[in-house]
């Protein structure tokens, strides 16, 4: 079993090399451990770093792409150097090392396949009231829209299987952790929440500025994951409410008009009425044509998936992955691993 952990980095010179010597060099049920860091377009030797400290595997971007896209090519990296289990930290050692044993645990035992790190959100100090909140409601949109029990939909101190590396996809470029919370509850795969604790905070978070910037922007992919994977029930609700306060003004005009057929009034009911019903009409034959769009949408990662797999499978026993820069560091290796040596004579 082969045991990649991939840590995004941006700039992260001065914590990488704590975050790095913090990682457990065996893992019970793991023969082989490598380290891949995915430098974001890092202008502070982030990248020269990492090949001081002896980090297996590096992928360099030449400026800054985002977090969702440090984290998607390191996956893809990940399957073609053959990793069995994928580990996801961050480089400013918010999470301890020593319990990615106990992430990569519920894998091996084949109890589920993403494993989340739970911090426990209400316990951190440094968390301040709203972001606790904030952080509780969060994750209650993401169980309810994924149809998992993810304690921690924010965590990004995860496990995934080989299977589950290879199903999900990000196709948003602010943050990876919601949007793949609620592809794995869609794609059927087992999710497994290990509490874990929390290093003390080094560095306010990069990913965003405040809390109505980190509202717009994970809302708005919550808000997208929904509009993809039920368009029918989203745009449904809304024609649904159109049509009935359609009827309801039209059925307004019609009374009063019954009553005294001379009075020419509540014409604004009928045209307000009118104007619903169209919208709704147009808005159900959204609904339709977005249920088609998911469809495809589906064909098509199931598409990517068979590709990733080849893709791995045609990287497998090459000396050189295109993309990633190896080393040449000596794995990690657990000592039931080691190649056995003959006995001097």
């Amino acid at each position: 079993m082969k045991l990649i952990i991939q840590i995004p980095c941006l700039d992260e010179r001065e914590q990488l090399g704590t975050t790095f010597a913090d990682l457990p060099r065996q893992v019970p049920g793991i023969d082989e451990i490598e380290v891949l860091v995915v430098d974001d377009g890092s202008s502070d030797g982030t990248a020269e770093l990492a090949r001081e400290l002896g980090v297996h595997h590096i992928i360099r971007f030449p400026r800054n792409r985002g977090l969702s896209a440090a984290y998607a090519a390191g996956i893809d990296a990940c399957l073609r150097l053959g990793a069995d289990v994928v580990v996801n930290t961050d480089a400013d050692n918010q999470y301890p090392g020593k319990d990615i044993a106990r992430l990569c645990e519920p894998i091996l035992a084949g109890r589920a396949e993403v494993v989340v790190g739970d911090r426990r959100t209400d316990t951190i100090e440094h968390f301040s009231l709203l972001k606790r909140v904030l952080q509780r409601w969060g994750s209650r949109v993401v169980r309810r829209a994924s149809g998992t029990e993810v304690a921690d939909s924010t965590s990004g101190f995860r496990a995934l299987s080989r299977r589950a590396a290879a199903t999900l996809f990000v196709h948003n470029r602010f943050s990876y952790t919601l949007e793949t919370i609620i592809q794995a509850g869609q794609a059927g795969l087992v999710l497994e929440n290990v509490p874990i604790e929390t290093n003390p905070q080094t560095r306010k978070s990069r990913l965003f500025r405040s809390i109505p910037e980190y509202l717009r922007r994970n809302g708005a992919v919550i808000v997208r994951a929904y509009n993809m994977y039920w368009p029918v029930q989203t745009f449904g609700f809304v024609a649904a409410v159109l049509l009935l306060v359609g009827l309801l003004l039209g059925g307004r005009f019609f009374y009063f008009y019954v009553q005294d057929p001379s009075y020419s009034g509540h014409v604004q009911s009928l045209l307000v009425g009118v104007g619903a019903v169209v919208l709704a009409f147009l808005v159900g034959l959204i609904a339709l044509l977005g249920d088609l769009m998911a469809t495809n949408r589906r064909l098509l990662e199931d598409l990517l998936t068979r590709v990733r797999r080849l893709d791995a499978a045609l990287a497998a026993g090459t000396e050189h992955v295109e993309g990633v820069e190896s080393t040449g560091a000596a794995a990690w290796r657990s000592s039931s691993a080691a190649p056995e040596t003959e006995a001097p004579s």
